[in-house]
């Protein structure tokens, strides 16, 4: 069992109310249980950190960074168990949890030494002197996902507590154990207990973090209908920074290498069993490589195995819950329904040993009319839909044709024409000849139009930490 942290003290919810988290893969198998958080919990929660978090916020930035770095390293004392808790919570790969669990203490190292690099400037002046400082924001709400229970946390928890800020964290109700894991972490890191709460909880929850006046700032990774009801709530008084969804398209041009452009397709479409936001879940192919680019992808599709994330030779795991497998399978169904042309997949596989997980197979979908719902709407699973594109500028409108602009891919030997996609697809993320996913630590990283607010850039770049600091313009005139 988990528990909320609040004031220090780890804490059931006022209500009583507890959620089991069941493994996708064995549903049978209770992983973790935690509290069904209240609005007053939440409301403790931020009073709390509102009225703990000053000995963090003044303690330097050499301080902030050795917690950080400490952490890291309470991380990597046991990766292995880490990521076996992992795939049991989330159910992706023993293989994708490992890389996940080696990515997230290098995130905090990273963060770290961004602590001792928030400087301000000083600019000329006919009098005196006129310098900026950079102080923290406050109390930042940080709203995470379960797709990626321990590394996008780690991306909003690491830049708002280098900044010196205190920090709410409510994690998703699917993955509450990964997030103890981490605030656990953190705490033997040295991490003073008043700069951090964690709440667990659903939308109750979710709804009272983002309401409270005292939260200065919020930060969100999800589904693009939720980022819009934070936004509308949050207001123009404070701060707001949301990624959510993508449709993410890979366009293959008629002089590809084939073989190169389906194996980034298949990586990029059925990593991680599809549920990532940069995941492909459009091919846009050239007339002249249409055909044979399909049966490539779908050969390939079909040499997929699916099952348990601990067993050997898998290579998707479970959807991550009930609901999930759930629209996948009412996606498919309203594809066939839209007319497209099934190839492969389409149902959750047989035998004994994937009867009790949310199972779903590799899926490919091609004759896709561009204003389907399949060509338009994000699924999060693993179903891929093909498009056909005459030439390169009707590929590049096919890319925008939709109300998200995460990440796109275009797999060309013509760095003329890569050059130009880049420059003209409505997207924040561009890949020349790679997957759609798997991105740079060091690199800004958010889409555009309905993927994310664009107000600042998350992961890493100058926007990234002012997202967690203000800035104080000061002017010193002769005594």
């Amino acid at each position: 069992m988990t528990a909320n942290l609040i004031g220090g003290e780890w804490t059931g919810a006022s209500g009583g109310r507890l959620v089991e988290r069941r493994n996708p893969a064995d549903t049978r198998q209770v992983v973790a249980s935690a509290p069904d958080s209240t609005a007053a919990d939440v409301h403790d929660a931020v009073t709390a950190v509102a009225e703990g978090y000053d000995e963090w916020a003044q303690a330097g930035p050499e301080r902030r960074a050795e917690v950080l770095a400490a952490a890291a390293a309470v991380l990597e004392r046991d990766p292995e168990k880490l990521a076996a808790e992992l795939v049991a919570e989330e159910g992706k790969t023993l293989a994708e949890a490992l890389g996940e669990v080696r990515r997230t203490p290098a995130n905090l190292r990273y963060y770290a030494s961004e602590a001792v690099r928030m400087t301000g400037r000083t600019y000329p002046a006919a009098r005196g002197l006129v310098y900026t400082t950079r102080q923290p924001v406050g109390v930042v709400a940080a709203i995470t996902p379960w797709n990626f229970p321990l590394n996008i946390p780690s991306r909003k928890l690491g830049p708002a507590l280098a900044a010196g800020n205190g920090v709410v964290f409510k994690p998703s109700e699917v993955t509450p154990l990964l997030a103890r894991r981490l605030v656990e972490a953190l705490l033997e890191a040295g991490l003073p207990p008043g700069a951090i709460a964690l709440v667990h909880g659903g939308a109750e929850a979710g709804a009272a973090l983002v309401a409270d006046d005292r939260v200065a700032a919020v930060t969100f990774t999800g589904s693009t209908a939720v980022g819009g009801r934070i936004h509308g709530a949050v207001g123009p008084a404070r701060r707001c920074q949301l990624e959510m969804g993508g449709k993410n398209p890979v366009v293959v041009l008629e002089d590809a290498d084939l073989d190169r452009a389906a194996g980034l397709v298949v990586a990029g479409a059925f990593g991680l069993s599809g549920q990532a936001c940069t995941g492909t879940s459009r091919v846009i192919a050239h007339d002249a490589v249409h055909d044979e680019l399909l049966a490539r992808v779908v050969r390939r599709a079909e040499a997929l195995r699916v099952g348990d994330g601990m067993s050997e030779g898998v290579h998707l795991g479970p959807l991550a819950t009930r609901e999930q497998l759930a629209t996948v399978a009412g996606y498919v169904d309203l594809a066939m329904r839209e007319g497209a042309r099934l190839h492969t997949g389409g149902t959750p596989p047989g035998g004994d040993a994937v009867a009790h997980g949310h199972f779903f197979r590799p899926t490919v979908f091609s004759a896709v009319e561009p204003s389907s719902r399949l060509a338009r709407e994000e699924v999060f699973g693993p179903v891929l839909a093909f498009l056909r594109a005459g030439s390169f500028d009707e590929a590049v409108r096919l890319a925008n044709d939709t109300c998200f602009g995460l990440s796109a891919s275009v797999v060309t030997r013509d760095l003329g024409r890569a050059l130009e996609f880049a420059e003209r697809v409505d997207s924040g993320l561009v890949k020349v000849n790679q997957p759609t996913t798997g991105m740079a630590m060091n690199a800004p990283f958010g889409g555009v139009k309905g993927s994310s607010t664009q107000t600042f850039k998350e992961q890493a770049g100058e926007t990234m930490s002012h997202f967690y600091t203000v800035d104080k313009t000061v002017y010193v005139g002769n005594g």
